[in-house]
């Protein structure tokens, strides 16, 4: 899952119309495209028109939608570009123990292995290889991008607002290339 605001998860993005009767593609943020629809009705940008799915199915990157409402393609491509979130609320917690929700992640202090703050979670990318904590320095205001593995962040305490991270000597010197 991706991005937040005013306590709304994105879940995905209307990505255009899907033939002539309404539906439309969506590009999932969700672990399997057809749970986009599990948390409820959705929430077109934040503060936006509230969708219902009326129909679903998967296909090759994310989820052709049937939206209540949303009758023939000029309708659905009305709404290309619009992001579908939900509350945070309504995910719930995650159901393994080792289990993160991206958004849950945005915001906590990144330290060193002593205890020594280092910067503060900006983001969440999942480039399909793994996922890449973005973590901007205190000390630089750069960013780095530290791979989401054990070894790499061996602590993730959301209670105490924290992960412990290790970067290495080339996490060190890339902090001048990223902005």
């Amino acid at each position: 899952m991706a991005g937040q605001a005013e306590g709304l998860v994105v879940l995905g993005a209307i990505a255009g119309a899907h033939g002539v009767r309404g539906e439309v593609k969506v590009k999932t943020f969700t672990e399997a495209p057809e749970t986009i629809a599990a948390y409820g009705p959705l929430t077109g940008d934040p503060g936006g028109r509230v969708f219902r799915v009326k129909g679903l199915r998967a296909v090759k990157d994310g989820a052709v939608v049937r939206l209540d409402g949303v009758e023939d393609r000029e309708a659905a491509e009305a709404l290309k570009g619009t992001r579908l979130c939900v509350s945070r609320a309504a995910l719930g917690e995650p159901e393994e123990e080792d289990s993160f929700f991206h958004v849950d992640l945005i915001g906590l202090t990144a330290e060193d292995e002593a205890g020594t703050k280092l910067g503060t979670v900006i983001a969440v990318h999942a480039f399909g290889a793994g996922d890449m904590l973005d973590v901007r320095l205190d000390e630089t205001g750069k960013s780095v991008l530290v791979p989401f593995r054990r070894e790499m962040v061996p602590v993730v305490d959301l209670k105490g607002g924290r992960i412990v991270v290790r970067l290495d000597d080339e996490d060190e010197e890339a902090e001048g290339d990223s902005a």
